[in-house]
């Protein structure tokens, strides 16, 4: 098996870099390098949202808690696929409009407000990093499960294939490895599936009809089946996809806004396709491997159907599914978090690009090896929950309602992270609120959206000047606007 495992695992790998590598078009400058010279077709774009969407959560996690749960679990990729409906409707052509390609960008340039800016690149900051640790805890329980060699191996493979990708082209490189790789998962994961169902040669068992019911919730509310942990994880999902980086960041990749809308079209109908895996694999685990733990189970089931050479051949091909899917995020991830952070606290080309991505991603191991190997679940849906905490509140506001200031969003900054930061530790050092500690966004996200707009309702005098202006320029028509001057943090790079 170690060897079928390595070598799935290295093909992947190699392939990853290989095409990341190939850059179809050189950039002209920093903001080129952080939005691949928005020059990619619609359907590839969607391909490279759909694979790092499909994150070691949706791949390994949520089979695990449909398995261990069950079928409530089975709402959990739902969250995420509502989360770019929202996008189409309130975000992608405001945004693009706006000329602003990463959240800090745009912050400044809604509220004229360089300290805001900071405030921003910090929270985008810390969502990265949840999504990051999440994907090399995950690589290291497929190298340590599947081989027997020591986790941190799977971590320095994703990190530094992740690396190379993102000193090679940016953004661009990222999104010929995404696109590609989504195509390798979705194939992998189903091909395998489907032999696996048909081995086993039965029909859904009866558990996954089950009612709702109440049950342990994880971090983040994560394993909740009662209804309303599960509604809950369904919003903060879906408010939290509209601010995570790595994803706003894809806005300003394709040509103009209506291409931009199809790519976020043609995300829906592939997370539409991949929804499939997670319940045929939670529902093979429940039968097969259900004394396993939840990141363990879709790894196993191979091994347990199909003793021998078939069941490690298929085991080969979910490990390079999984590391797949492990490369794809983390590579959108340290591009879009990297690009944020060099253009705030650096602002300068390539280069500072180059060192902020080393900095994010050394930081991320580091918060690797002092945590535990947590489910990747958990931590993932707390990324959405800050990200619904903080980040939605600001685009949604910022977008549309023009009394927005700046003291209003520092302030609904301080209270939605700081009531999910606080509700989190309240309920890892076993003090039991109920819903409150179980689930901080159905808490967070509406105190921050009230401060926000409190604050901002007694703050009149800080509204920005020309915010009329700016609310025009985002909601004009785009065939009504003038060509949008792109904003980036560099002076050499303001106009495309």
């Amino acid at each position: 098996m170690t060897v079928a495992v390595l070598t799935g695992i290295a093909f992947v790998l190699v392939l990853g870099v290989t095409v990341g590598a190939a850059r179809p078009r050189r950039s002209r400058g920093a903001a080129d390098f952080h939005v691949a010279t928005r020059a990619v077709p619609p359907w590839w774009n969607g391909a490279a949202i759909a694979s790092e969407s499909t994150s070691a959560a949706a791949c390994l996690g949520i089979a695990g808690l449909i398995a261990t749960h069950g079928g409530p679990m089975v709402w959990y990729p739902a969250g995420a696929a509502a989360g770019f409906v929202v996008i189409l409707a309130l975000v992608v052509a405001p945004l693009r409009r706006s000329g602003t390609y990463t959240l800090p960008d745009f912050a400044e340039w809604r509220l004229r407000s360089a300290m805001l800016r900071r405030l921003t690149t910090c929270f985008v900051l810390l969502v990265g990093l949840m999504f990051l640790v999440a994907q090399f805890h995950a690589a290291g329980v497929v190298v340590r499960l599947l081989t027997g060699l020591p986790p941190w191996l799977g971590w320095a493979a994703v990190a530094g294939a992740a690396l190379l990708v993102a000193f090679a082209g940016g953004q661009g490189s990222a999104t010929s490895g995404q696109a590609s790789q989504f195509w390798l998962k979705l194939a992998v994961f189903l091909g395998v599936g489907a032999v696996c169902w048909w081995m086993s040669g039965t029909g859904p068992p009866p558990w996954f009809e089950v009612a709702y019911r109440a049950g342990d919730a994880g971090l983040a509310g994560a394993g909740d089946t009662s209804l309303p942990g599960v509604l809950t994880v369904l919003l903060a999902c879906a408010l939290g996809t509209m601010g995570l980086p790595h994803v706003i960041v894809r806005v300003y990749t394709n040509r103009d806004g209506r291409e931009a809308r199809r790519s976020i079209v043609a995300t829906q109908v592939m997370l539409a396709l991949f929804c499939v895996v997670p319940p045929l694999y939670g529902i093979l685990g429940h039968a097969y491997a259900s004394g396993a733990a939840a990141d363990e189970i879709v790894l196993l089931l191979p091994a347990r159907m199909l003793p021998g050479p078939a069941g490690e051949v298929m085991t080969g091909l979910l490990a390079a599914g999984a590391f797949a899917a492990f490369l794809a995020t983390t590579g959108g991830v340290l591009v879009a978090v990297g690009g944020a952070v060099s253009s705030c606290l650096v602002r300068g080309g390539e280069a500072a690009f180059r060192a902020a991505v080393v900095v994010v991603l050394l930081g991320a191991l580091g918060v690797t090896a002092v945590t535990g190997p947590g489910a990747s679940v958990p931590l993932v849906l707390l990324g959405f929950s800050l990200s619904a905490s903080t980040l939605c509140p600001l685009l949604v506001l910022g977008i549309w309602w023009r009394r927005l200031t700046d003291a209003g969003v520092a302030a609904g900054f301080a209270l939605g992270g700081g009531v999910t930061a606080v509700l989190v530790t309240a309920d890892q050092v076993g003090v039991k609120m109920g819903v409150l500690t179980a689930q901080p966004a159905s808490v967070a996200v509406p105190v921050a959206f009230a401060a926000m707009i409190m604050i901002s309702l007694v703050t009149p005098g800080r509204m920005p000047r020309g915010v009329g202006r700016m609310m025009t320029r985002m909601h004009l028509p785009e065939h009504l606007a003038s060509p949008p001057t792109y904003r980036s943090s560099t002076p050499d790079d303001r106009s495309s």
